[in-house]
Order: C-alpha cells, then sequence, then structure tokens
C-alpha cells in the first residue's frame, strides 16, 4: 500500500507576489507533498493583478476575491488568515505553503506552526527576518529562476545574500556569475565570510552535533539549523547545504559525494597546532 503524502494548503497574497513565478513555486512544494487546496487572494477588479488570469486557469488556482474596505489599504492579509484558520480545524492539512513577502502573517505562521502544520513560506528578497524565520522553511523568489532581485528594505539584518550580489556592480566577475548548479546568483566567499550572521548560525550547528574529533555530519548540522530557524543554502546560490559550507572556507570536508559527508570547523584545526 502506498504510503499517503502530506496534504498542503498553498494561499497566494497576489497583491504580493509576482503571477509569473508560481510554477516554481508549485514545483517546488510538491516536493514536501500534494498541494489539494490551491487559493490566490486579492482585488480582482485591479489592472495590477491581470496577470494571474491566466494562471490561475492554467495552474487550477481557486482566486478568492477580497475587495479594499479601505484607500491604500487591502484586507487580503485578513482573509487569507481567516481561511488559513479555518482551514487548520476543519481540512487540518499538514503543512501550509503562504506566499507573501509581508510581515503581518508572522502571527499567523507561528500559530499554524505551533498546531503541527508545517509551513514553508515564499517571498521577495526584502520579506522581513521575522516572518522569514516564522517559517519552517522560507525560499525567496530570487532564488527560483532567474528574476532580478527586488530592492531590499533598509531596515533588513542582516541584508539578503541575493540583493547584495546584485546590487553591488563593482563585485568581482563571480558574485554576478550564474551558479553552475543552477541555484541562482552565487554570493561569494567573501561575502559569506562577512556574513556574520550566516556563519555565526553554520558553526554553531556544527558544534552542536560533533563528535570527539569535532566532525559533524551535514544532514545533522541542516537538521540543527531547521530546528532553529528557516534557512535554505539556495537563497546564497548554492544548490546544498553541503557545496555553502564548502563556498565559505571556513570548513574541512570529509566523505564529500557521498551520504557520509561530514564537516569541521578550521578553527578547531588551529587551536590544536597551536598547543
Amino acid at each position: 500500500m502506498a504510503e499517503l503524502q502530506p496534504r498542503i494548503a498553498l494561499l497566494i497574497d497576489a497583491d504580493n507576489a509576482p503571477a509569473e513565478k508560481i510554477d516554481e513555486i508549485l514545483t517546488e512544494l510538491s516536493t514536501f507533498g500534494v498541494i489539494n487546496i490551491r487559493r490566490a487572494y486579492g482585488n480582482w477588479t485591479k489592472h495590477g493583478l491581470m496577470g494571474w488570469q491566466n494562471k490561475l486557469l492554467e495552474y487550477a488556482l481557486r482566486p478568492m476575491q477580497q475587495f479594499d474596505y479601505s484607500k491604500h489599504k487591502n484586507a487580503t492579509d485578513m482573509a487569507m488568515t481567516v481561511d488559513a484558520m479555518e482551514l487548520l480545524y476543519t481540512e487540518k492539512p499538514e503543512a501550509f505553503g503562504i506566499v507573501s513577502s509581508d510581515a503581518d502573517f508572522t502571527p499567523l505562521v507561528m500559530h499554524l506552526r505551533s498546531k503541527g502544520a508545517a509551513v514553508y513560506g515564499f517571498g521577495a528578497a526584502q520579506t522581513p527576518r521575522p516572518f522569514v524565520n516564522a517559517c519552517s522553511r522560507f525560499l525567496y523568489l530570487e532564488a527560483l529562476g532567474e528574476e532580478v532581485a527586488l530592492e531590499p528594505a533598509p531596515e533588513q539584518k542582516p541584508a539578503k545574500p541575493e540583493a547584495e550580489a546584485r546590487d553591488h556592480k563593482a563585485e568581482p566577475a563571480e558574485a554576478a556569475a550564474k551558479s553552475d548548479d543552477g541555484a541562482g546568483l552565487r554570493v561569494p566567499t567573501q561575502q559569506l565570510r562577512q556574513d556574520t550572521w550566516l556563519m555565526n548560525l553554520l558553526r554553531s550547528a556544527v558544534n552542536a552535533v560533533q563528535d570527539e574529533e569535532g566532525w559533524a555530519r551535514v544532514g545533522a548540522v541542516g537538521t540543527q539549523i531547521g530546528n532553529k530557524t528557516s534557512f535554505d543554502a539556495r537563497n546564497y546560490g548554492y544548490a546544498s547545504l553541503t557545496k555553502l559550507l564548502a563556498a565559505t572556507q571556513a570548513f574541512e570536508l570529509r566523505d564529500e559525494g557521498t551520504p557520509r559527508v561530514a564537516v569541521r570547523d578550521k578553527r578547531l584545526l588551529k587551536g590544536r597546532s597551536g598547543n
């Protein structure tokens, strides 16, 4: 008997999501289960949402009409939140896909996860970090395909690597080069090493699961990071966590290319050699 796949409810904030990315979003989300609920929310009387019409038909997305009750303020986020809560307690999907760059969904995501549902987020590079970190996994739309990065929010810390690689026109050629593995624009080693948040995250995860000799299985490192915050190596232009760890040049690798691949902090070697 075939094992049942997790059921996923996909909710799209069409006011804050590009229609041309829906194919990549569905492809990514389908790796986690069956997307049996597909809804896109917006005020469909707006000319700005015309690009969604063909996509709604092509990908069997149910359009959810939501009029703006006041000027300069849309009610889409509230409608999505109400529906998500109803689905949580009636249809009881194992996971939700939330497509938006709006931090107002952060409390919703936290509640869904507290009730045992996984939440996979998709949004632009300037998506506020609280929303990103609240998700089980968050993938920037710029990491899907070859879309040009959006301008990052000025208060965002640290800045998202995809936006940095595109904004710094004077960076070395590799900063603007397409990754060989098709994972988007690859952030060069120097920028990775200067990202304090990233390096602390990687090193603390390795330290948490390392053995007596300092070696840590990359799979265990990934699990440790996933339990702590939302993270995807493709947001930095690398197809896997192993490739990202290698690119930092801060870790020694063992059994690379096998399921047993492990890493060790190079600072540990320096410390031993100094004794």
